[in-house]
């Protein structure tokens, strides 16, 4: 009879047989983890236009700490006539300890670093540093606002063009909560700490979800960093959640930011939805007065009188707008929409461009016409532009003619860098054609761009581009590859990424219907990894989550770490994901579970019948719906994989649209474009049903593949009653099931510790059967 305690020893859950490949793979696993990564950039001017200065920023990651490392690295840019260019760098970087946000001033002579509070009675620190020295260092207290907001959709810190002011969104102050002591409730509240009292909790208030559920509304505020005096903005509702503030030109109006208002687009339901990664959540561009100003030069009208008078909605008739920019002459605001995906409900979709003359005289009177620049492409021709696919902006994204604006996009199965000329419309891409490489812009040195390159099968590399002027082929750029400081990578990480290579393979669409749209009907991608004998090397499938995101050819320290092992990969970007049009992005929501499983099914047979891989080693690997496509794919193929793993992954919809932080989407993927006009949170009995029966889970009497799940106990977009759930009835139906459970991990597993167990004991995983 078999022990029900491990050897002695051994840790619960440990394998006895796996134990030495635990400890190879962790020690392999660790020399990918030292590789640092290359983070933001930003490039200075000087009077001598053949040099410039930059700094660039460099995460690497502290198991031990379990936290991520923030570095600056300082270089000195010499430019000859000749296009060839050479980097001075620091002989050490400098850690940014502490530092939640770095933001250069506009001319690089003064430098802003926000140090967060760290607990309630701590406050917020800006520090305002010249050359050699802290010239400011401003303390916030809490009954002012609490931490910035230093990174995702509410982001948003901005210099004056002055360098006088500085404007961010951070959380508002605390609400008075109600108090009580021996007696009960307290009519009075006092701010004095009273040990016979305690501050109760009051009414719970919506918050938008994953990653900001312990964060207060963000409010837009202004410091100005001689006297250290910090103002909110006043005529700004708590309705609206502010973000992404810039300066306007000189004008009445000085601040323009972006918007999300309480009500969603569902007239229902007017709370907030999770918003991390959500793009059809409306937004809307502002304008608000510098509240620095005297009352007496802010503009007054008959429809605008008071506090209210400070706040103008630039974008009333765009369902959204966001990464606001001013054109260096001042002449246009130009910004991204997401329309797309607010009028379908889609999360994500295909973006546009959009523009506003701004009035010369600053006066923002009557109606501002919204021009677009660059519309949604709905279904592009072979090898042509497919759309704009944008995930954030340089603050100054311009070439020297003022028009042309440089910004990374997604290409299919590949990031790419782009042109967008704004008084034409005229889109060109610069990263090299010929690359399955994927590019991302750093920063601008007047008219040349500093970028970062890599590929599935490359560590990133800096580049410098050169427009070629001596071509008669337009937008034409020389990419010069930079010597940088970085450590190279141990001889034997090395030696693993020189002897695997990657291919970008188009995947026709498997008996298409005749209902879809011409774009849903062009061929799929999907990357294939191979090293030196791939027909005989076990294979992995690997999934993107989403499903409207999109898995680049760009570096992945974790998928390195898989192929490493001896593994072939098939990265699979099936109908849905962003980078090939608007109408095959739009033929995924209604069809989950079907038509993104036959397009995974019909890339690995793509493969087998090449020849390519061997047909009975595969497994499969995926998060979110990621997850949902690798245990609906050990339901409805339970021959194919002989081992699966699945990262907080989507296995029952009737029970994770009752839990998560965004509802909505449960009812766009299952019922397509139907599902944003049936959204409500009080489902019928045959919602339900149909919910369970897209689910994964109604195909679990079919599966016997062994699977691995690594789930966040605090997921909030997919709550680990998800996981748990469908991983109890493997395990009581005799499928060999491991579950591992991150106490203080949300939807990502992204912290350093949580992440690199996770891909350890994949990689265990697969060893284990996949060597059989």
């Amino acid at each position: 009879m078999a022990s029900a305690h491990p050897p002695q020893g051994l840790p619960s859950g440990m394998d006895p047989s796996m134990v030495d490949e635990y400890a190879s793979q962790s020690k392999l696993l660790q020399e990918f983890v030292k590789i640092p990564s290359i983070g933001k950039a930003w490039i200075f001017s000087s009077k001598d236009e053949k040099t410039s200065r930059a700094m660039v920023s460099v995460g690497q990651s502290d198991l031990l700490a379990n936290k991520k490392r923030n570095f600056l690295l300082n270089t000195h840019i010499s430019k000859s006539s000749s296009k060839s260019v050479s980097f001075q760098w620091s002989p050490f970087p400098v850690e940014m300890s502490g530092v939640s946000a770095v933001v250069p001033s506009p001319s690089g002579e003064k430098l802003l670093l926000v140090r967060n509070a760290e607990d309630d009675d701590s406050p917020t620190k800006l520090e305002i540093w010249g050359p050699c020295q802290l010239e400011n260092e401003i303390h916030i207290a809490q009954s002012i606002h609490g931490s910035l907001y230093a990174d995702g959709w509410f982001e948003g810190i901005s210099w004056n063009q002055e360098e006088t002011l500085i404007a961010y969104v951070a959380e508002e102050p605390p609400q008075p909560k109600p108090e009580f002591n021996d007696l009960g409730y307290r009519k009075e509240g006092s701010s004095q700490k009273d040990c016979r009292s305690w501050k109760g909790q009051g009414d719970t208030e919506d918050n938008w979800g994953e990653t900001y559920s312990k964060k207060r509304i963000p409010a837009l505020f202004a410091a100005n960093i001689s006297s250290g005096e910090v103002r909110a903005l006043k005529g700004i509702p708590r309705s609206l959640s502010v973000g992404q503030v810039i300066w306007a030109p000189s004008s009445s109006y000085s601040l323009v930011f972006v918007a999300w208002s309480d009500d969603n687009g569902f007239q229902e339901i007017p709370r907030k939805l999770g918003i991390k990664y959500c793009f059809n959540r409306p937004c809307a561009l502002y304008a608000v007065a510098d509240p620095f100003k005297e009352e007496a030069d802010k503009p007054s009208t008959d429809s605008n009188k008071g506090d209210a008078a400070a706040l103008v909605k630039l974008t009333a008739d765009l369902s959204s707008a966001f990464f606001p920019r001013f054109s260096p002459d001042g002449k246009y605001l130009v910004f991204i929409s997401a329309k797309s995906a607010v009028d379908s409900g889609a999360h994500n979709a295909t973006n546009s461009m959009h523009k506003i003359d701004w009035p010369t005289d600053g006066k923002l009177e009557g109606s501002l016409g919204v021009s677009d620049v660059v519309p949604t492409v709905m279904s592009p021709q072979d090898g042509c532009f497919p759309g704009m696919y944008c995930s954030g902006l340089l603050r100054f994204p311009w070439l020297s003619d003022g028009r042309t604006m440089i910004l990374s996009s997604v290409w299919g199965s590949k990031e790419v860098i782009l042109s967008i000329n704004v008084a034409s419309g005229e889109v060109s891409r610069i990263s090299p054609l010929d690359s399955g490489y994927s590019w991302n812009v750093l920063a601008l040195d007047n008219n040349n761009i500093l970028s970062v390159s890599s590929s599935l099968v490359t560590l990133p590399q800096m580049y410098y581009g050169f427009e070629d002027s001596h071509t008669d082929k337009p937008c034409q750029w020389d990419w010069q590859e930079i010597s940088s400081p970085f450590p190279k990578p141990s001889d034997k990480v090395s030696s693993l990424l020189a002897d695997h290579k990657f291919s970008v393979l188009k995947i026709p669409v498997s008996s298409p219907s005749d209902k879809l749209p011409d774009g849903a009907k062009l061929p799929f991608e999907a990357i294939f990894v191979s090293g030196k004998d791939s027909a005989s090397s076990p294979t992995i499938v690997v999934l993107h989550g989403g499903p409207h995101a999109v898995y680049p050819s760009s570096y992945s320290r974790s998928l390195a770490f898989l192929y490493a092992q001896g593994y072939n990969l098939l990265v699979v970007n099936y109908r849905g994901s962003l980078g090939f049009g608007e109408e095959a992005l739009q033929s995924l929501p209604g069809n989950i579970g079907s038509q993104d499983v036959n397009d995974v099914l019909t890339a690995l047979d793509f493969v087998k019948k090449r020849g390519l891989i061997d047909a009975s080693r595969v497994a499969v690997v995926g998060g979110s719906h990621g997850g949902f496509l690798t245990t609906h794919l050990i339901g409805q193929a339970p021959e194919t994989f002989v081992a699966a793993a699945a990262r907080n992954p989507v296995c029952n919809l009737q029970l994770m649209v009752g839990t998560t932080d965004i509802p909505d989407w449960c009812y766009l993927e299952v019922y397509g474009k139907e599902g944003k006009t049936c959204f409500t949170e009080s489902p019928l009995a045959d919602t339900l049903t149909q919910f369970y029966q897209k689910s994964p889970i109604s195909h679990i009497s079919k599966v016997k593949t062994p699977t691995l799940f690594l789930l966040g106990a605090k997921d909030l977009r997919v709550p680990v009653s998800n996981g748990l759930q469908y991983a109890r009835a493997l395990k009581e139906r005799g499928v060999d099931t491991k579950i591992i459970v991150f106490p203080e991990d949300i939807h990502g597993l992204d912290k350093p510790q949580s992440d690199f167990e996770s891909f350890l004991n994949i990689g265990v995983w697969f060893k284990k059967y996949m060597s059989k």
